[in-house]
């Protein structure tokens, strides 16, 4: 470990979080003389203590160890980059625009990939007024269920949460040529262009 990397990076959290040594010291139940050793590059923070500093600080244990922070690219707009993320522990769903790490119940998630196979459902796509109605064939059990229906199309994301034992069917805006994403718990994500009629 860079120790003098590594401090310079802890005062730089620390103060843009507008903490003191003495606000960390404390939450970590240290002295502030500690923190100071740690900035000045005299020393790094106990295995122990890491967890604790990387909440308080607001940053990536793993990150912070190595004393440099990875920035993402500006997101620049494009919707086309949306990226899908499910956490395994709680199946919480999460979007991006563009690169990010995303971490949900201590693990950092992998971006879902889109395919196609023997497996992908079928859907039925009516007009009703001024929405679609998808009507999607795939069971809704416990076990094997669609957890998520995203509809996407220039600058917006229509994202619908499914449950077991639910109808497997969405009410999205009628706005032609956007792309459909299912997400099944089985299976993974799989993605449909949705035409202009």
């Amino acid at each position: 470990m860079d120790c003098a990397k590594i401090g310079h990076l802890i005062a730089q959290l620390r103060k843009e979080k507008g903490l003191t040594q003495q606000n960390v010291a404390h939450a970590l139940n240290i002295s502030n003389k500690t923190v100071s050793k740690w900035e000045c590059g005299l020393g790094c923070p106990d295995v122990s203590l890491w967890a604790g500093l990387s909440a308080i600080l607001g940053a990536d244990m793993a990150q912070m160890m190595e004393g440099e922070i990875t920035f993402n690219q500006p997101d620049r707009g494009n919707i086309n980059k949306i990226r899908f993320y499910v956490c395994p522990s709680c199946k919480n769903v999460l979007v991006s625009t563009g690169s990010s790490a995303i971490f949900c119940c201590g693990r950092k998630l992998e971006q879902l990939v889109p395919h196609q196979d023997k497996n992908t459902p079928l859907i039925t796509i009516e007009t009703i007024d001024v929405d679609y109605f998808i009507t999607i064939e795939h069971e809704m059990t416990k076990e094997h269920y669609i957890l998520f229906a995203a509809y996407v199309k220039s600058d917006k994301v229509f994202l619908n949460r499914l449950y077991p034992e639910q109808n497997a069917a969405v009410s999205i805006p009628n706005i032609p040529n956007g792309k459909l994403y299912l997400y099944c718990i089985k299976h993974g994500l799989v993605v449909y262009s949705i035409p202009t009629k």
